[in-house]
């Protein structure tokens, strides 16, 4: 079983930045798919980008295309969300997910961090 824990989430104004990080605790990291997922208020938990087990194939929801980057480093349980132009339709809370699924899988992710606020102003 793998824990998750978000980070690094904030209030910026649109077309800022900001990037989110996920620790995740336990030996087989490298054995998960991983994802970020976000919920804005009044609206169900959406898919936002995934990342294969080894890091090398990515894919993203079309909204964050050219804007959000997923990454990963196995050596240190850590994925990584470098989100750029910001707009205020990217506010809600972001959660990090992983599974032992593939990475294209996006409703089999069943292991989920506590969740990070983004708030993006106009």
């Amino acid at each position: 079983q793998v824990q998750l824990v978000e980070s690094g989430g904030g209030s910026v104004q649109t077309g800022g930045s900001l990037r989110l990080s996920c620790a995740a605790s336990g030996r087989t990291f490298s054995s998960y798919a991983m994802g970020w997922f976000r919920q804005a208020p009044g609206e169900e938990r959406k898919f936002v980008a995934t990342i294969s087990f080894s890091g090398t194939r990515t894919y993203y929801t079309d909204p964050v295309k050219g804007r959000f980057t997923i990454s990963r480093d196995n050596d240190k349980n850590m994925m990584f969300l470098q989100m750029s132009s910001l707009k205020p339709e990217d506010t809600a809370v972001y959660y990090c997910a992983a599974s032992k699924g593939s990475y294209t899988w996006v409703d089999e992710f069943d292991y989920w961090g506590q969740g990070t606020q983004v708030t993006v102003s106009s």
